[in-house]
């Protein structure tokens, strides 16, 4: 679901003041650091100035709208082109601003998604899928083999709710299970394929029910689809970028599991809201 749609984002960032007024009133108007009222006159350059005494300030300072010098009309431009999943060049052309500029703000985009990610990470259960896929790399090979190169991704997902995904060393029980355990409620039903890290399941507090590939996909409940949906999802997506450096990976690995989860919501509002909590950033000052 898309909230703004692009003639009203066309009209608000037409205008600097109102780009601005908009994002305060996302913030509820902060209070003047000076006097406390929340009465302003809106002025330029991310400022706003005190209709009481007078005082200037950013309202934005603590936020990650400040990491970079952009104004607020680019910043919500951004915004809507990274929602609609457009590349951070084509962006940088349509907002009219530098490839470093605008693949820096999408990285701080990207940043805002992870920490709200570890921030509100809720407990999957009821019925539940595990799966591991292979991301990146030249070679294919094997589950569990072959994986040279790749970057090995562990994926959970609860049946009628949320994928939770993370990047694992190896496929080993030990780490999957402790994956596994740290997210999943014990009592649940996990399916999964008939790859041999999965047999500890039961003894981790679950009921483990599980399909073999070599022979069928699906039988009755035990299927493992919906994950292996979510494989399909992330990298058709991940494959538009053309390559992503490794240190930065997680940060693509974690938009694709919000996108996902969050694919019937207004993704534009999401991100504002995650950008205007309050950070600590160095060097920032009036």
């Amino acid at each position: 679901m898309n909230g703004m749609n692009l003639i009203e984002l066309g009209k608000l960032v037409s205008d600097e003041k109102k780009s601005l007024q908009y994002l305060c009133k996302k913030l509820e108007y902060p209070s003047c650091p000076s006097c406390g009222q929340k009465e302003f006159y809106f002025m330029t350059r991310q400022r706003i100035r005190c209709a009481r005494c007078s005082y200037d300030f950013r309202p934005l300072r603590s936020t990650s709208f400040s990491a970079i010098k952009i104004s607020a009309s680019k910043w919500l431009s951004l915004i809507k082109l990274f929602e609609l999943s457009v590349s951070a060049r084509r962006a940088s052309a349509e907002a009219e601003l530098s490839y470093n500029t605008a693949l820096r703000a999408f990285d701080i985009i990207r940043l805002s998604i992870l920490h709200d990610s570890i921030d509100h990470g809720a407990e999957l259960k009821g019925e539940i899928e595990l799966d591991e896929s292979y991301f990146g790399g030249k070679r294919k090979g094997n589950r569990g083999r072959g994986a040279a190169g790749k970057t090995i991704v562990f994926g959970i997902l609860e049946r009628g709710g949320k994928v939770s995904v993370d990047i694992v060393k190896d496929v080993s029980a030990e780490t999957l299970m402790n994956e596994t355990v740290k997210k999943v409620r014990r009592g649940s039903i996990v399916y999964t394929d008939k790859w041999r890290s999965y047999d500890s399941l039961m003894f981790c507090g679950y009921k483990h029910l599980n399909i073999d590939h070599k022979y069928k996909f699906k039988q009755g409940k035990v299927y493992i689809n919906g994950v292996e949906g979510f494989w399909s999802f992330a990298k058709e997506r991940l494959i538009k970028h053309h390559g992503i450096s490794p240190h930065k990976f997680l940060l693509y690995l974690k938009e694709m599991e919000w996108r996902y989860n969050n694919r019937n919501e207004d993704l534009f509002d999401l991100i504002v809201h995650y950008m205007l909590r309050p950070i600590k950033l160095e060097n920032n000052k009036e």
